[in-house]
Formats: C-alpha cells, sequence, structure tokens
C-alpha cells in the first residue's frame, strides 16, 4: 500500500479533517470516513472480489451480445470465411488461456492464504511457547542454591 498518499486509512491530519467537514457537512459523510480511516485497510480485498465479480458480469454480458450480433444480422462477420474461422479459434484460444490464468491467480490466493494461516499459527505457538516459559514457577534448591522450573501435575503456586 502507497503509505505517501494524502488520503489513506490512517489518522492523518487529512483524514481527520475529511472526517469533520464531513460530520458538518451531512452526518453520514462524517461516519463514511471514519470507517474508511479505520477499516480502510481491509478493502484492498473487497476491491479484487467486486472487480473480479463485476468483470465476470461483464464478460457474460460481451460473450451474449457477440453472440447475437452473429445470430441476429451477422455484423461480427467480415465476410471472408478464412478470417473468420482463424479469428474464432484465437478468440476460443485466447478464452482457455484467459481461463488459465484465473485459475492460477485463484489457486495462487489460497497459497497465500495458506501461508498467512501457517505464518499466523507459527507466531501463536511461539507467543504460547514464550507465555507458558514465563508462568512456570521456579523452586530454589536451599542446598546448592540452584533454580529448578517445576513442571507436570500440580504446577499451580497454590499447590506447594
Amino acid at each position: 500500500m502507497n503509505t505517501s498518499a494524502l488520503i489513506r486509512p490512517a489518522w492523518t491530519p487529512a483524514t481527520i479533517a475529511l472526517m469533520v467537514v464531513g460530520f458538518m457537512v451531512f452526518w453520514p459523510l462524517g461516519f463514511a470516513m471514519l470507517a474508511y480511516i479505520i477499516w480502510g485497510d481491509r478493502l484492498d480485498g473487497f476491491k479484487r472480489d467486486v472487480n473480479r465479480a463485476t468483470d465476470g458480469i461483464f464478460a457474460g454480458c460481451r460473450r451474449g451480445s457477440d453472440k447475437a450480433a452473429r445470430w441476429g444480422n451477422g455484423s461480427a462477420r467480415t465476410g471472408n470465411v478464412a478470417f473468420d474461422d482463424w479469428r474464432e479459434k484465437e478468440l476460443e484460444r485466447l478464452n482457455e488461456e484467459r481461463r488459465k490464468l484465473d485459475e492460477m491467480l485463484t489457486q495462487f490466493d489460497e497459497y497465500a492464504r495458506e501461508l498467512r494461516r501457517a505464518k499466523d499459527q507459527d507466531e501463536f505457538d511461539r507467543f504460547m511457547a514464550n507465555r507458558n516459559k514465563s508462568k512456570a514457577p521456579t523452586k530454589t534448591d536451599p542446598g546448592t542454591g540452584t533454580t529448578t522450573t517445576k513442571r507436570g501435575k500440580g504446577s499451580n503456586l497454590l499447590d506447594d
């Protein structure tokens, strides 16, 4: 994300000023700006999903209009059968390439999501290990002066 932008989802003077002006002009604008400041960093994934969905919808409309044009008055045809056949094959090949690229994008998104989940799990495991180490009670042996960590059943301080 570009952190040098004037308006970005963060508490900057520009965004605070826009929020205040938004509340003064029309209160929903102020709330919209506040929501953008707080949750704006999550918009990238949302925008990507919306763009993918709208691209799919409009691609369907384009395909439908192309089929209607060819079926209706034939304006999509040039009159040269060899060229029209070549063009159809190339368009089919490009559609197949696009489908493959979309599948690869989906696979990569799943891979990246799994990596983030694994990283989060690793960080959580490290946190829990460090937390358990710091909470483990210690016992000092009066004879040798060494400190040992008490583990196992009855490791609560109240069990002593």
